[in-house]
């Protein structure tokens, strides 16, 4: 299949990309895969980056997933590329582009923080790189609690790398199911998903995120379902961030995680409710990097 033409400057500008590297925590480690979806039928595409790659899944028009590895001995903070563009390789219509999100409440969400790739002699592209609509997923534009919580745990991971000169991969992606609410020709995703794989004491680790937009039927019943304004993006809730196991984020979204299941350091809960465990700041996470 033809992606685009092969004069395309942009197309030419992203030869050289050479994407995640499943060996990036080293050799005494197993290496950490790019997550591959095996659901029978579901055509995903493979789209490197600077230092990051994204499974593309052109029948929902956004990624499966993402896989970033981060240098914390050589992260910088290179200036803010705002320009959001369209990745020349696939056809438009496998992207969820600008007309997804112009004049509404939607925020074009990073999936690969543009802070994370960020580092070494090709940093300021790197960065550049996270502003490809492959690496969004719209989601609702308030800020609250929860989503400050999600962030902070983002953050935590950062500056960790950071501050030890450790080096960490994450994998994050929209839990693409079925009966997402459609809008503007594609459906919108209510959950997210976060896994951070590190070395810890000489071992392969992980740890499990999922952040939940979906609406709150009971202090927002009316609004979910009778909707808003005509031709308003589906109604949002507030968000919800839990800690959750490796493998349970391998059940909800299909994605073969390799060896990260077993790696997880969240303790086996003694009953199904406390599986996924709500957090009201960072500092609830069960992580010890």
């Amino acid at each position: 299949m033809s992606f685009s033409d092969p004069s395309d400057e942009r197309r030419n500008d992203l030869a050289d990309r050479t994407g995640f590297d499943e060996g990036f925590l080293g050799t005494d480690v197993p290496n950490v895969p790019l997550p591959r979806l095996s659901r029978p039928g579901v055509e995903t595409v493979v789209l490197p980056y600077t230092h990051f790659s994204v499974v593309l899944r052109p029948d929902r028009r956004l990624a499966a997933a993402t896989a970033v590895g981060i240098d914390g001995a050589q992260l910088q903070n290179p200036r803010r590329d705002d320009d959001w563009r369209l990745d020349p390789r696939v056809p438009e219509d496998w992207q969820a582009g600008p007309a997804v999100y112009r004049n509404n409440s939607l925020d074009r969400g990073h999936l690969v923080r543009r802070l994370d790739p960020v580092w070494g002699a090709v940093a300021v592209r790197a960065g550049d790189d996270t502003f490809y609509y492959t690496n969004a997923a719209p989601q609702a534009d308030v800020f609250n609690q929860g989503k400050q919580v999600w962030l902070g745990v983002e953050d935590y991971l950062l500056g960790h790398a950071s501050e030890y000169g450790r080096r960490l991969v994450v994998l994050t992606g929209p839990v693409l199911h079925d009966a997402d609410p459609p809008y503007r020709g594609i459906q919108v995703p209510l959950r997210f998903w976060k896994v951070a794989a590190f070395v810890h004491g000489g071992q392969l680790a992980a740890t499990a995120y999922v952040l939940d937009q979906s609406p709150d039927l009971t202090r927002d019943a009316e609004r979910a379902l009778v909707g808003s304004v005509p031709g308003a993006p589906p109604p949002l809730g507030a968000f919800r961030t839990y800690q959750v196991p490796v493998a349970d984020v391998v059940e909800l979204t299909g994605l073969d995680l390799g060896p990260l299941p077993p790696a997880d350091l969240m303790p086996v809960p003694r009953a199904p409710e406390e599986r996924w465990r709500r957090l009201e700041s960072p500092d609830d996470t069960l992580m010890d990097l």
